[in-house]
């Protein structure tokens, strides 16, 4: 096994254990992601039910979840809020 590799494994294996709970497709994780980074930056969480599935989603799917890293920190960029409490709310790998 290469060793460059060897960090990897544990990830994957979360990714691939991790209970999908409500399910929600990456083209519907596209279409909410600007609300559910509006909500993690003001810390107003709950109202939107739609956004329910987002953590679960978000901690299966590389790919959407750097998205909604990268969207929440030009988010808190424009806006002039410090992203850190924000960040941390998002999966480990885009921290």
């Amino acid at each position: 096994m290469n060793a460059a590799r060897a960090p990897r494994l544990p990830d994957a294996l979360r990714r691939l254990t991790t209970d999908p709970g409500p399910w929600l497709s990456c083209d519907d994780c596209f279409r909410l992601v600007d609300r559910y980074v509006e909500e993690l930056l003001t810390e107003v969480t709950g109202a939107d039910g739609e956004l329910a599935a987002m953590p679960a989603h978000l901690a299966g799917c590389s790919a959407c979840s750097e998205e909604a890293a990268t969207l929440l920190l030009l988010a808190a960029a424009d806006a002039g809020i410090d992203p850190a409490p924000a960040l941390r709310q998002l999966p480990d790998d885009q921290r």
